[in-house]
């Protein structure tokens, strides 16, 4: 199935039927009066969430939908049917927002969750309510009201606990495959991945969370380099990234915490919310000689920014228990966080994409005594500037009169020599 996660439709309400006029002529009721029923109100078109959908691919290929129309209303006191509700199917996790404003307007979060998209209009009342004792025959009727009319986008932000990130040919999606029953495409190549993918991980005590494969990342994917960041919106609702760093990228001259630092110089690009999610770092492919070298090079220089490196290999499964440990205790164990998450040495189970920047390439800080010492720059004097001396085109153009009046105010009264 193809994954659309970003649609523009139009929906409308239907419209509410027209009050009837008519009056009872029955042979044996005198002054039989009005009898025109009231028109039915329009059908609406509501949207639910519904946890079995995965995409909005439904709504690429019909972007209109209008509700029916309410009946009309009828003589003999008979009112017009209601027409029923247009029901659209939406994935939990879409976020309705209006496209002609850009006010969002819900995001179904909840299996069953409902919103009224567009509300249909309401039916017109017959002439049967407008007769009193001074207007006992009313020949009107109201008409029925328009129904709700919208352009909407439709976005949808995938439910997980975790987010997997990590360059192209990480191994993410044959870590997903390992430790939950999805089935992503898994090859030797990178970009394999080019949609995200979900799995259901089981962990102790019959408790389970929902991990997300987004597609590889690489450097300039803020600009467009790659597949873009457009899929970094699945994993804002994420509680926990995993940073899965390829150690046999060491083959290809390419340095693992360079790696990192620029995956989360991306996360930072991309959203600054994104930016503060606590991530633990997980040093995969352990089952490759060439992985095995760089390992201890690599941990040993995330040990020196005050961090731990995670041990894993996603082919065999070893090292994903302790993977998942590290997972539960933000997910189920700690309410406040897990910036103080650490180990017997001081180190920290988890970090932060800024945190991260700063304990790599630090910023540098002026102390406060080079700030004193440094003399404020005197404001120079401001020059009166001078005027435009009128060019000779310009002379050619004015008049004697001015010719002269500007010579004057140079030079002095001049004298016009008389013939």
């Amino acid at each position: 199935m193809k994954f659309i996660d970003e649609v523009h439709i139009h929906v409308k309400g239907g419209n509410g039927g027209n009050g009837a006029v008519a009056f009872r002529r029955e042979k044996y009721m005198e002054k039989g009066g009005p009898s025109g029923g009231d028109g039915g109100n329009g059908g609406s078109v509501i949207f639910v969430g519904d946890e079995g959908l995965t995409t909005l691919l439904d709504f690429r290929y019909q972007q209109q939908y209008a509700g029916r129309n309410g009946q009309h209303g009828m003589g003999s006191d008979c009112n017009g049917s209601n027409a029923a509700d247009m029901v659209l199917r939406v994935p939990v996790g879409t976020i309705v927002t209006n496209e002609t404003t850009g006010e969002q307007l819900i995001d179904i979060s909840k299996h069953g969750e409902k919103f009224i998209a567009a509300q249909g209009g309401r039916g017109g009342l017959g002439n049967i309510n407008f007769a009193n004792s001074t207007r006992q025959t009313p020949r009107f009727a109201e008409d029925g009201k328009l129904g709700e009319e919208r352009s909407l986008t439709l976005e949808l932000k995938l439910l997980a606990d975790v987010g997997l990130l990590g360059f192209p040919n990480a191994g993410k999606s044959t870590l997903i495959s390992r430790i939950s029953r999805a089935r992503p495409k898994i090859a030797d190549y990178p970009f394999t991945t080019l949609t995200p993918n979900l799995g259901v991980v089981q962990y102790k005590d019959r408790q389970s969370f929902v991990m997300a494969d987004i597609p590889g990342l690489i450097e300039g994917a803020s600009d467009g380099v790659g597949l873009g960041i457009q899929f970094l919106k699945h994993v804002e609702r994420c509680r926990v990234l995993v940073h899965l760093v390829d150690l046999s990228a060491s083959i290809e001259d390419r340095d693992p915490v360079n790696d990192l630092l620029t995956l989360n110089r991306e996360l930072q690009h991309y959203s600054q919310e994104l930016a503060q999610k606590p991530q633990v770092i997980v040093a995969n492919k352990l089952d490759l000689p060439h992985a095995q070298e760089a390992l201890p090079a690599f941990v040993q220089r995330i040990n020196a920014l005050g961090f731990q490196a995670l041990k894993m290999s996603g082919a065999t499964g070893d090292g994903a228990t302790a993977m998942m440990d590290a997972i539960a205790r933000v997910l189920f164990t700690t309410k406040d966080g897990a910036a103080k998450l650490t180990n017997s040495a001081g180190l920290r189970l988890f970090t932060t994409a800024d945190e991260f920047i700063d304990a790599v390439a630090p910023k540098k800080k002026v102390s406060a005594k080079k700030a004193l010492k440094k003399k404020p720059v005197k404001a120079k004097p401001a020059t009166r500037k001078a005027k435009p001396k009128p060019m000779a085109d310009e002379l050619k153009e004015m008049s004697r009169a001015q010719r002269d009046k500007a010579r004057t105010k140079k030079l002095g009264p001049v004298r016009h020599r008389h013939k």
